[in-house]
């Protein structure tokens, strides 16, 4: 597209079917850099990605071609192949439904990177749930619980 001319910053979040702890160290940098591969491949800009063993953060830079969710579904598409192709797990991996999705301002790169680069001690501190939650409030986005993530963090029986 001659003459278009954008900045958008989105920040992805998204999480392992039924919130299982499936993505091990052993294999997490070489999903990430797959994960990164088929996005430079659609033109869009990594700029940081994590995946902890229950959900994943990508901020990206955003090709304004190509629709966020059609972006996300190719990535947790093409991620779930690779996985199970190279048999990571000794079960069928899968993410669930829906994902995250929040932009931020180029004055905020430094502090979304330092975060996403920084999820295992910041989990330390804070579930994924109640992170997810407060984020939701912090951009004032109105939401219904049944359509949340699968949280199973005070009830594991559930699984």
């Amino acid at each position: 597209m001659a003459n278009t001319y954008t900045q958008l910053y989105t920040h992805l979040v998204f999480a392992v079917k039924y919130r299982q702890a499936l993505i091990q160290p052993s294999f997490r940098e070489e999903v990430e850099k797959y994960m990164t591969t088929i996005l430079q491949e659609k033109k869009q800009k990594v700029l940081a990605i994590y995946l902890m063993p229950d959900h994943a953060h990508i901020l990206i830079g955003q090709n304004p071609a190509i629709a966020l969710s059609d972006t996300v579904k190719l990535i947790k598409v093409e991620s779930t192949n690779f996985i199970n192709e190279k048999q990571f797990i000794p079960e069928a991996f899968r993410w669930q439904e829906g994902f995250g999705a929040f932009s931020h301002s180029r004055s905020e790169l430094d502090n979304v990177i330092k975060y996403i680069l920084n999820q295992p001690q910041h989990h330390n501190k804070q579930s994924f749930q109640k992170e997810y939650l407060a984020t939701l409030q912090r951009y004032d986005i109105e939401f219904k619980d049944e359509y949340l993530f699968e949280f199973f963090e005070e009830n594991k029986n559930n699984i």
